[in-house]
């Protein structure tokens, strides 16, 4: 649910984070200079291009998904931690990040198409709930591992992000040869075997989630602003299960409640929470569908994505919550690993998330499409300044909290891929373009109402 205050309130919130100082990293506030916040000292001196910094990025977050697979799926695991346990949504998201190795040649075509082949061997055996697929898998097995007690069946959330990388590696591999068209009817085959309508209940909704054992006993409606708009724009493009226009409407868009349409630090944000909450929501869906131009009823999704990372950043720059560090050069705000309660999203001013001083490098660095600035700021001082404490095998580790004096030691593949996949997009917008390839995407769109306008692609 959707936290609403008064316009009282809200413009006195508006009015006293608009007046806080902002600071530089180079000129922190007086919270940052105190003694119980330890010091922020640049460790390496050396500066690399900025394309060489962006490759190092990529090819080392990208070992997450090649090196770490699990290795009879070659699916994602969950996190560093996660033995046997794969994710739908994460694997999702590392086909897509596979795919930019191939072009930026940190892998090659042959080897990334023999692993999407065996993830897609993988899936077709493993457990389905009328199509869809578990959150959570054994890897090893192909059987449902329980996200929660109820949460033991199909996952339409996590399903979609899976699809939109099955998708992605579907119209890559475009060749005309034996091996690749086989990948294509495999993918083809896999994502039309999701029944979307199933989890509609015969209502104008699209469920969360359905399980054998409990029918559809978690009762959460997929309902927007969120992080699953591919879900709804997915189920409208099915050829074999597609949903109506009505599902959108008045299921994601609950009847343009959707709506939010006030300004926050002189921005407008389309949709959503106020000040735009956890940035995974301008992520997710948009690691293959193209945010760039497309507008339907409710919004210009360019204006929502750019503006939410714009209030997330100028939010951590001014910093009201007094958080060690935080500045226009260390921000990101989205769910992630936490000192304190263990996992959590974070957001603006408690707004679908909370604030309690717990910084995500995914959470800049999957932003660059829309805020490239503001983005490579936060990389280099995460790369330059951060990188004894940070750094790791699979790249950025997971969270940092300088209030804790705390660094995450894990690798979570949902923060992981978007790193990867996001970066491609500000560098070559490869992944959108793949993706938008699809023509029964176009007619998903075209039967919900989307349409995009020209627009300035940088």
């Amino acid at each position: 649910m959707y936290k609403f205050v008064s316009p009282i309130i809200l413009l006195f919130i508006l009015f006293f984070t608009a007046c806080e100082k902002e600071d530089p990293l180079n000129n922190q506030n007086d919270r940052n200079d105190q003694d119980d916040c330890p010091p922020l000292v640049r460790v390496i001196d050396d500066e690399l291009p900025l394309d060489e910094l962006l490759d190092l990025v990529q090819r080392q977050t990208l070992k997450y998904f090649w090196d770490f697979a699990e290795p009879n799926s070659g699916m994602a695991r969950e996190r560093n931690t996660s033995g046997n346990l794969v994710t739908s949504g994460g694997t999702g998201f590392g086909i897509m990040a596979m795919l930019a190795g191939v072009e930026r040649g940190f892998l090659g075509r042959e080897e990334v198409l023999d692993r999407v082949l065996q993830i897609g061997h993988f899936l077709k055996k493993a457990d389905r709930f009328h199509g869809a697929w578990p959150h959570w898998m054994d890897g090893t097995t192909g059987k449902t591992i329980a996200f929660s007690e109820k949460d033991n069946g199909g996952d339409l959330v996590e399903t979609a992000f899976l699809v939109q990388g099955l998708i992605a590696a579907r119209e890559y591999f475009d060749r005309d040869n034996t091996k690749e068209q086989s990948f294509r009817t495999l993918a083809d085959e896999l994502w039309h075997g999701v029944d979307w309508q199933w989890y509609t209940q015969g209502q104008n909704v699209l469920y969360w989630h359905w399980s054998p054992d409990y029918d559809f006993a978690m009762n959460m409606h997929i309902s927007g602003w969120n992080e699953a708009l591919i879900v709804y724009i997915l189920a409208a493009a099915s050829p074999t299960y597609p949903v109506s226009a009505e599902v959108y409407h008045q299921g994601w868009a609950r009847n343009g409640n959707i709506v939010n349409g006030n300004h926050y630090y002189y921005m407008e944000l389309p949709l959503g929470y106020h000040f735009g909450g956890p940035l995974f929501f301008a992520h997710y869906s948009f690691l293959g569908l193209d945010p760039r131009g497309l507008n339907d009823q409710y919004a210009d999704y360019w204006k929502q994505n750019r503006n939410h990372s714009l209030i997330n950043h100028r939010y951590c720059a001014l910093n009201p919550g007094d958080h060690c560090h935080y500045s226009d050069s260390l921000w990101g705000l989205t769910a992630s690993d936490d000192p304190l309660v263990g996992y959590q999203a974070h957001a603006p001013h408690g707004y679908g998330g909370a604030d309690n001083g717990t910084i995500t490098p995914s959470a800049a660095l999957s932003s660059m499409p829309y805020t490239p600035e503001e983005s490579i700021s936060a990389l280099r001082t995460f790369y330059y300044y951060l990188y004894n404490d940070l750094w790791g095998p699979y790249g950025f580790k997971d969270a940092f909290n300088f209030d804790e004096n705390w660094f995450a030691d894990s690798y979570i593949a949902i923060d992981q891929g978007p790193i990867v996949v996001m970066i491609e997009n500000y560098r070559s917008a490869l992944l959108w373009e793949v993706f938008m390839r699809n023509e029964e995407v176009h007619r998903g769109l075209e039967r919900l109402g989307f349409y995009y306008e020209e627009h300035n692609k940088r």
